[in-house]
């Protein structure tokens, strides 16, 4: 019931799991979870990071304008976890999905999305979401054996989705 994809490329997996996420929503499906949206260019040139809240009308920006000159991260983790919560109300609504745009650093480390993941699976909602190539060895060492790799697809993915959700009735 824990699906991930891999995809290489600078905002082409937060592209993937926003189409996934409007497919779905097409369809009449009840989300949970968060996908990104990149917006615009800060002062150094980068874009800003909005987490679109299924199952929910909000919308988070966690990146911060830290100028021309930093090079540190520039995640706001405040904002992501204000998001994480929001995330987490939507699966009062039990939504028959939940999408995770991103397992990385934070999720590694415990924080961010890792709770809701963890909560969404124990009430029997699937999951699916994506992991930076460099965060993998972090990601099996949470998931194990529960975690299923799927093509970095929208076909793939949905077919997935499909199989998962008929498995559940």
């Amino acid at each position: 019931m824990l699906g991930y994809v891999t995809q290489d490329g600078a905002g082409r997996a937060d592209a993937l799991m926003a189409d996934v996420a409007a497919r779905l929503q097409a369809r009449g499906w009840t989300l949970a979870g968060a996908v990104q949206h990149n917006v615009g260019a800060a002062s150094d040139g980068r874009c800003h990071m909005h987490l679109q809240i299924l199952g929910t009308d909000n919308i988070v920006r966690i990146s911060q304008d830290l100028g021309p000159y930093a090079r540190g991260c520039r995640l706001d983790t405040g904002a992501l976890e204000t998001a994480v919560g929001y995330a987490e109300s939507a699966l009062e609504a039990s939504p028959r999905l939940c999408i995770v745009n991103k397992f990385g650093k934070q999720e590694i480390d415990g924080k961010g999305f890792r709770p809701l993941i963890g909560r969404a699976l124990a009430e029997g909602v699937p999951v699916v979401c994506a992991v930076g190539p460099t965060h993998l060895d972090g990601f099996r060492a949470f998931a194990g054996e529960m975690a299923e790799q799927v093509s970095p697809d929208v076909d793939a993915i949905l077919a997935w989705i499909d199989n998962t959700a008929a498995a559940e009735v």
